[in-house]
């Protein structure tokens, strides 16, 4: 017998009274979809605020399994950087990491704008989103430079701060969070970048301006006219109380423990 013998045979047990019967869907995704719209920018003229969002799987070698996933939040105006580790991409911890995120924004969150991945496109952070009148757009499927800017802090800033070996323990999220708070601090305070101004084709290359002088996300702050007084002046206290030396070395040791094989093996014998 064929295999398209069977399913036709088989098929027979799902009807009744010759109408087949199926199951009713409990959500729709085509439909939300259609709803959360595409946005390809530009982004170039954009008010802080409108914020560029990714995950980051911390699985090492292998996707199969629960691991540690990063939350990685860029500005699309000043490049502020904000990171958040949940246990998994669930839609619930994805809307926890998103909502601590705008905790930590010195200045209003307008609108997110991720890629078409299950944990951003669903009715959980759509619904978070209208509460809290934010924006939400969607980059389309297959297309990374729709959403430039956090797809290349991916790498030189999750990947390059946090390393890249398989975080399996769910009680590493705590540990790998404490290391974020203090890497948002140095990479919004003291990481300096210059923004491309434009781009040219000429033949088979591009020819790219870039801004004179290279600027940290809180310069780029104290420069825009649409951020409150208020706010720069909280920004300028909290940057006179940093040293990017000292920050540094708090990084270092706590990527020191959070890696150290001696702990983890003591918390895995007090676990048993």
């Amino acid at each position: 017998m064929s295999e398209r013998t069977v399913k036709r045979r088989v098929a027979l047990f799902r009807t009744e009274d010759g109408v087949r019967t199926r199951g009713l869907p409990g959500t729709s995704p085509s439909a939300l979809k259609n709803i959360i719209p595409i946005r390809k920018g530009p982004w170039t003229n954009t008010a802080p605020g409108d914020g560029q969002l990714d995950t980051v799987a911390r699985c090492g070698q292998s996707l199969a399994g629960s691991f540690v996933w990063t939350l990685n939040c860029t500005d699309a105006a000043a490049y502020w950087v904000g990171i958040r580790a949940q246990w998994n991409k669930g839609q619930e911890a994805t809307k926890e990491s998103a909502a601590a995120i705008r905790a930590r924004l010195p200045f209003p969150l307008r609108a997110l704008h991720p890629d078409s991945g299950g944990e951003f496109i669903n009715w959980v952070l759509k619904g978070w989103c209208d509460a809290e009148k934010i924006g939400l757009s969607r980059s389309e499927p297959y297309k990374k430079n729709d959403s430039m800017y956090v797809e290349e802090r991916n790498g030189h800033v999750v990947r390059k701060y946090a390393g890249w070996d398989r975080l399996g323990d769910p009680a590493i999220v705590p540990e790998l969070n404490q290391l974020y708070d203090v890497l948002e601090a140095y990479l919004n305070h003291w990481k300096a970048s210059r923004r491309m101004i434009s781009k040219e084709r000429v033949g088979a290359k591009y020819a790219r301006t870039y801004e004179k002088r290279a600027m940290t996300p809180y310069e780029r702050v104290l420069a825009r006219e649409d951020i409150a007084d208020d706010v720069k002046e909280k920004l300028r206290k909290e940057h006179d109380t940093q040293n990017p030396l000292l920050l540094l070395k708090k990084i270092a040791a706590l990527k020191k423990k959070m890696y150290n094989p001696a702990k983890a093996s003591r918390d895995r014998g007090a676990a048993e």
